[in-house]
């Protein structure tokens, strides 16, 4: 089981890339996950290497719950408003943990075989199988295709959204920062002048 690569991170853009080698997905405001399980021991490792199981245990729970038992997913830990957009000040307040879901959008490694020399693609069905039927405290993130980048990233904007991060189809997941994943910020939103 893999237990130690760097996170692949986004590189910041002004324009999102438009053509048919680019996937889109909506960039939710929370902290950047890693869902570890073997066996009976999960782990959810953050960006910065912190062990945060106990913190967010509706995810823990949905790692036991899932029928494979080796996995690793990336994905964003993020709190939900009725409004189903991600409330960062929640998160961070900590009074909402037992509520805190993964916005699963990776796949690293599945049943011991490791995966990052996959294409994205490759990548997305995999872990589209292994959370089939959405288990509770995880959800896979929707994607758009090809050239909707730029109207994708209007319609974030306009829905009060973070943002957009694209992502090329065919690329495999490389550690560090990677002009493979480009994220595009909505200039009037919080996070952007946010100092944490």
């Amino acid at each position: 089981m893999l237990r130690t690569f760097d996170f692949c991170l986004p590189m910041a853009a002004k324009a999102v890339p438009n053509g048919p080698d680019w996937i889109h997905e909506i960039k939710y405001d929370g902290y950047r996950l890693r869902v570890e399980r073997s066996g009976r021991d999960v782990r959810l490792i953050t960006k910065g290497g912190h062990n945060w199981t106990s913190r967010f245990p509706w995810i823990a729970e949905a790692a036991l719950k899932n029928r494979e038992q080796q996995f690793i997913i990336d994905g964003e830990a993020v709190v939900l408003g009725v409004d189903g957009v991600s409330d960062f000040n929640a998160l961070h307040s900590r009074r909402h943990d037992a509520e805190v879901q993964l916005y699963a959008f990776d796949i690293i490694a599945l049943d011991g075989e490791d995966l990052r020399q996959l294409p994205l693609m490759m990548r997305k069905t995999n872990l589209a199988r292994l959370l089939r039927g959405r288990p509770d405290g995880m959800f896979v993130a929707p994607f758009e295709q090809s050239a909707i980048g730029p109207e994708l990233f209007g319609a974030a904007c306009r829905m009060g959204l973070e943002g957009i991060v694209s992502k090329r189809r065919d690329r495999r997941y490389a550690g560090g920062r990677s002009k493979d994943w480009i994220k595009v910020k909505n200039r009037s939103h919080p996070a952007m002048h946010r100092e944490f």
